[in-house]
């Protein structure tokens, strides 16, 4: 420990000024409002990525005899269970209008290990992964 004043830490007025005045001259990093429209090419560039074809929530809700992937994937976000099951396996179990969503709840439920006693609670919960 020293015994020097904590005004040794501090920058004096004449560094206080020359900071001030690089801050008045260097340009904001960002100079577009937040709301501002975002340039076409940007909407353009995103669109065309492959992975804009089919988002999360979109898989979720076809059908078993829309899905074109082999293995279908869940998880538990509460007790970290993975489930994997060949889409044919699911189709055949559950039929091929039957929801992703809903066969992997059911998939989820019934070996289920986290058993509370309260409605709300009771239960796993699905995160859709891609094998």
């Amino acid at each position: 420990m020293t015994d020097r004043p904590a005004s040794w830490r501090m920058p004096t007025p004449k560094q206080m000024e020359k900071l001030a005045a690089e801050a008045v001259r260097r340009p904001s990093p960002s100079t577009a409002a937040p709301d501002a429209p975002l340039p076409a090419g940007y909407w353009k560039s995103v669109l065309e990525d492959p992975r804009a074809g089919t988002t999360g929530t979109q898989m979720r809700q076809r059908r078993l005899s829309e899905i074109q992937r082999h293995v279908l994937r869940v998880s538990c976000r509460r007790c970290e269970r993975t489930l994997e099951i060949q889409t044919a396996d699911a189709v055949r179990l559950y039929g091929g209008n039957a929801l992703w969503k809903d066969v992997a709840q059911r998939l989820l439920d019934n070996t289920c290990q986290q058993r509370t006693g309260r409605h709300e609670e009771d239960g796993c919960w699905p995160a859709f992964e891609t094998p």
